[in-house]
Parts: C-alpha cells; structure tokens; sequence
C-alpha cells in the first residue's frame, strides 16, 4: 500500500469529529471547491456547499488563531516592561500586524496552500508525498516528519491551557467578581479543561455543528470591540508601518527578541489553515480568512493598543501599568457576556487541537512512524470520530 492511499483517510477524517454541517461521508470532493460564480447557471447547491465549508472552517480552522487576541498582546507587553508607554504599544503592536501577514497571510494562505498532496495539506500529507516521490522512507523525511508533528503537539498543549486560563481570568474584568482570587481562577480552569478531556471518550457530534456559528458569533464581537476605540484613537494605525516593529527590535535588544517571541503567539493555529485543507477546501478557508477571520483580528489589536494609547494619554502621556487590556476595553456591563464567549470559543479551539493530536497520531501509527495504540470509535456512522485513550491522557497531564 502507497504511503498516500495510507494518509489519504485520516487525513480528510482528521475533523470529522468536529463538522456535522452535511452528512456526507466522501469529504475528498471538499478540496476542489471553488468560490461561489455570480453566474445565475451555478447550481444553488453549489454556493449554499461553499458557504457551508466556510462557516465550517470558521470554528475549526480558525478556532485557535481566533482566541489569541485575549493574551497575546497583554503577554507581549508584559515582556517590554513593568510600565507600557507608547512607542511600546506600536512597537509591539506593529510586530504583532505583520506576524498575521507574512506567517499567516503570505507563508500559508498564499504559498502553502498552493502545495498540496492531491488537495490533501499538513507535515503528514507532505511526508508522504516527499517518501512516495523517492519510493523508500529516509532518515531525512521521518525527521522532517517528526518534527512538524513536535511542532503540532506542543501547540496542542499551549492552547488549551493558556486559552482557557485566560478566558476565565476574565472574571476577573467584571465589576462584581473584581475580588476573584487568582487561585479561584486556577481552580476553574482546571475544572474546565478535566472536564473537557474527560468527555473526549463519548464524541462530540452532539455540539459540534455549533462551532462554526459560536465562532461566527465571536469573530464579529471582537471586531466590534475594536472598532470604537480605533475611531477614537486613529493614530494607532501607524503601527501598520513596519518600521515601528523593526525598531523596536533594534532598541530593545533580548527583551525584543522576548517580545518577539510572545508576538509568535498571534500565529499559533496558523497552520491549521493548511492541515485542514483536505477538509473544507482552499477556497472556503481562504475566503473566511480573507473576509473574516483577518479583518476581525486587526481589527481587535488595534482596538486593543488604541485602548492602551488613551489610557497613556489620559495620565498625561506616562507610562502605565500592563493590564487585560482585552477584556478592559469592553463596557463594563458587557463583559460578563464576553466571558462567556470566550469561554464557549476558547473550548471550541482546545478541542479542535485536540481532535487534531488525536487524528495525527493516527496517520503516524499507519505511516509506520509511531507504535500501535488503541484507537476506538466514538461514531457508528463517522469513521473519523476517533478516541486515543493514551494520546489523551498525556495530553491532559501536559496541560495541567
């Protein structure tokens, strides 16, 4: 058997546990569609399957890039200092912009997503290609190989937990719940992520086809967010000038070179985009991309470091403490609300990044990379409805 014909199901299974928006079982045809035509001979069935993919995408593609904004600006200003001043928040926030253009924008959507192995994206779906294309497995692959999926897992274990971590500190934003101890945060979030492994045993089916729309949901809320302190604050738009970024590297020496490294979290789940192609599509996941997903999250960093600007200002253009800068920024009556969301949209991207360990632990057990585990099946229906009991555990012990 090819190393392709291997790969080629989990591959497009590897979500099947997370999209319920169709009941079609064959999701190969999925990679080849195109944007909706304005030609009125396009079949309807066919623009109503390209928005389906999209929204689909949305809450599983998108899930973990989607969730940074609520840490990955605070913990980047965290790194340039005890006080944030305003060449910090350009600096940092130029930084941030440009990792979402080329890492993302450029690196995945463009090229990457050009690169495929018969529609089919990921390090798996590569390796394959490169070890069909020389005939034989080689040193040089399988560390190739091995590497990209390190990759993968240690994003599996830095979302869950520092999203939800971060989501519940939000409580702490509310007016009423301001005397929430730390511990009180720890505590709940463990409670939340326990939670979450202990029912990977029983599927998920039942509330997935509630993802993209939860997901939609929140890209237009942080949006929103950010939208009136931008108009408030326009100068905020320089940081779109990458000199501000450069120089703050250069000015800034190991503690750039520290911000930079928080800045990288703006990207993590970037390469969902090209892992999940096999899935939904290039087209549907760039144009939600395009549309959507990046729009939002420009649109909430800059709401977030014009909200920083006119906190310096009003003390008079000194420095300020760091603070949660994301959840601030909401009226105070709208943040419990927005807990919540962030709560519902940081588990939608934990457990997307979980099925993913799951369905590439798979692929490597079948590629020969990795030894046999007990794979059970959570669906009588969905082949891709997958349950490693050993995967998951050290997953859950990594986390908390």
């Amino acid at each position: 058997m090819s190393p392709q014909s291997v790969l080629s199901r989990p591959a497009r299974d590897r979500w099947d546990l997370v999209f319920f928006m169709r009941g079609d079982q064959d999701f190969a045809a999925s990679s080849q569609v195109a944007p909706p035509k304005s030609d009125p001979a396009t079949p309807p069935h066919a623009v109503a399957r390209f928005w389906t993919l999209a929204l689909g995408s949305i809450g599983v593609v998108f899930g973990d890039i989607g969730t940074s904004p609520i840490y990955a600006f605070k913990l980047a200003l965290a790194e340039s200092g005890s006080k944030v001043g305003s060449a910090a928040v350009l600096g940092v926030l130029s930084l941030a912009l440009w990792a979402l253009i080329l890492v993302v924008t450029v690196k995945y959507v463009v090229f990457l997503m050009r690169a495929d192995n018969r529609g089919e994206g990921g390090v798996m779906s590569l390796a394959a290609l490169v070890q069909g294309s020389i005939g034989r497995r080689t040193l040089p692959v399988f560390i190739l190989g091995v590497v990209g999926a390190s990759l993968f897992f240690g994003d599996a274990l830095i979302t869950p937990a520092m999203s939800v971590l971060s989501a519940v500190e939000g409580l702490r934003s509310v007016p009423s719940l301001e005397h929430i101890s730390l511990a009180v945060v720890l505590i709940v979030s463990l409670v939340v992520l326990v939670g979450l492994f202990a029912m990977q045993a029983m599927g998920t089916a039942g509330v997935a086809k509630l993802f993209g729309p939860t997901c939609l949901v929140w890209f237009f809320a942080i949006a929103a967010l950010g939208v009136g302190h931008l108009v408030r604050e326009p100068q905020v738009l320089d940081a779109f000038n990458p000199v501000y970024g450069a120089g703050f590297l250069l000015h800034h020496g190991l503690v750039g070179f520290l911000v930079l490294g928080s800045v990288f979290l703006t990207v993590t789940g970037g390469e969902a985009l090209y892992a999940d192609m096999g899935h939904f599509g290039r087209w549907p996941i760039q144009a939600s991309w395009f549309f959507l997903v990046l729009p939002a999250l420009f649109l909430n960093y800059l709401g977030q470091g014009a909200f920083v600007l006119e906190t310096i200002h009003a003390a008079h253009g000194h420095s300020v403490a760091n603070a949660n800068w994301f959840y601030q920024m909401a009226p105070s009556q709208f943040r419990a609300p927005l807990v919540i969301l962030s709560l519902f949209a940081t588990i939608i991207a934990s457990q997307a990044v979980i099925t993913g360990a799951f369905s590439l632990t798979n692929s490597a057990m079948q590629m020969g990379w990795l030894p046999r585990m007990l794979v059970r099946q959570t669906s009588e229906t969905q082949s891709g409805q997958i349950y490693l009991p050993q995967i998951n555990l050290i997953l859950m012990v990594g986390i908390v």
